[in-house]
């Protein structure tokens, strides 16, 4: 285990952005959803259990005033969250307006707390008829997304400080490539759609894991599927931001000027690094069994704790500021928590002094949330009662908030919250 006692004091920017991420689908409840219907849904959660609808899921629709408590007793300045276009458009060209000025409701309360707001138009969920109509996989649905956001982005506006379009759109294994390769052109589309009502940032959250060859560099076919998958679903997004270009393997390349610099800043989720065994069919999902620390019952894609990951993406995108739109780890012992976020921002301000402009960090989850099909991952600053909704924050989280409330980390703020496991 890393010994976080051991760190040196940093300190952060007095306009550094510290906040927490959720996304609607996860916390909202009763979203109807694809994600919720009885035909569409997956049949299977990760780590092959039986589904779970996520029902009320954590009834943030309901009280997300208690969220905005939570946010203010940690002392952040910053929610990421997201709109869900089923509860708004949940009829095919029909805008449920009382849905709208909830969402008003929301973000009127955050700024009424002094909490900035990054919206994300889409995280993952979307209304059923757009799923029937095969949603991203045709380029012949981007009216019905442009029709969204021409709605929403008007209306709520006046509350945004970041806009994000489409989220993590470049995990292959979620999205075929095609579906990708799409989709960056609907963010494309969006962006400018956004810039015709907002002067606000905008860009779209990208899942970075470092992939990294399961026996070292020396062995050849562990090292080429790394750089390949690397390519597929890190670079190739960024390459395509920055120059309007999407290059694939086995595909034309795509030439969309409208794409070039369509990101006002680079938004990363990043957890992990993936070991690519080149042996293996599932080739992404090993562990070193010396560094897999078993933080669930069940083996979980968050069970290293490598800051250097984190490090190493920020240092590839030196070209922009940077926001960390998640970053997190699920875990039972919430000791593993403190020692995650004490090492990830040790990293984070290495790679700040080595000249990256972050503009903050934004911790997934505010809450222990409904993770796609199961509620077992507990990535939450604060645990929920599923029966009661009752919140309750985890001492992770005023480790976090004492953090905040002085803008750096010292050592003194770490032996205050950390017995040593």
């Amino acid at each position: 285990m890393i010994n976080i006692l051991e760190y040196d004091d940093i300190e952060f920017p007095q306009d550094f952005l510290w906040g927490a991420t959720t996304a609607g689908q996860q916390v909202e409840g009763n979203n109807n959803s694809f994600y919720d219907d009885e035909e569409i849904c997956p049949k299977t959660a990760y780590g092959g259990v039986p589904y779970l609808k996520a029902g009320k899921a954590c009834n943030s629709y309901e009280m997300y005033q208690e969220d905005i408590q939570l946010l203010k007793q940690m002392n952040l300045n910053t929610y990421r969250m997201s709109l869900e276009w089923s509860r708004i458009e949940p009829v095919e060209g029909v805008f449920n307006e009382k849905e709208i000025q909830h969402y008003k409701d929301v973000l009127k309360a955050l700024k009424e707390a002094n909490i900035k707001v990054c919206l994300t138009l889409h995280h993952n969920s979307h209304p059923v008829w757009f799923h029937k109509k095969k949603a991203f996989e045709t380029m012949e649905n981007l009216p019905y997304f442009l029709r969204y956001v021409k709605k929403v982005v008007p209306e709520l506006d006046e509350y945004v400080d970041y806009w994000l379009t489409l989220n993590e759109m470049n995990i292959i294994f979620e999205y075929t490539i095609e579906e990708s390769i799409n989709m960056l052109q609907y963010h494309a589309k969006a962006y400018h759609m956004i810039k015709k009502y907002s002067s606000k940032p905008v860009s779209c959250p990208i899942n970075y894991a470092e992939k990294k060859p399961m026996r070292g560099t020396n062995d050849l076919p562990d090292r080429i599927m790394a750089e390949y998958i690397d390519y597929m679903e890190n670079e190739f997004m960024f390459h395509a931001i920055r120059t309007g270009e999407i290059v694939v393997p086995f595909h034309d390349v795509v030439k969309m000027k409208e794409l070039k610099d369509t990101c006002d800043f680079w938004s990363v989720n990043v957890y992990t690094r993936q070991l690519i065994n080149s042996r293996k069919k599932v080739f992404r999902f090993d562990r070193y069994e010396a560094s897999s620390i078993h933080a669930l019952d069940v083996p979980y894609f968050s069970d290293d704790i490598c800051p250097e990951v984190i490090y190493h993406c920020l240092t590839r995108l030196k070209d922009k500021p940077v926001l960390i739109s998640e970053n997190g780890i699920a875990c039972k012992n919430d000791e593993y928590r403190i020692v995650y976020i004490a090492s990830i921002l040790q990293a984070v301000k290495q790679a700040m002094d080595d000249g990256v402009k972050v503009l903050g960090y934004l911790h997934w989850s505010l809450l222990d949330n409904w993770e796609w099909g199961t509620y077992v991952p507990t990535f939450g600053l604060a645990s929920v009662d599923h029966t009661t909704y009752q919140r309750k924050l985890k001492p992770s989280a005023y480790f976090y908030g004492d953090i905040t409330k002085n803008g750096k980390m010292t050592k003194e703020i770490i032996r205050k919250h950390y017995n040593h496991l």
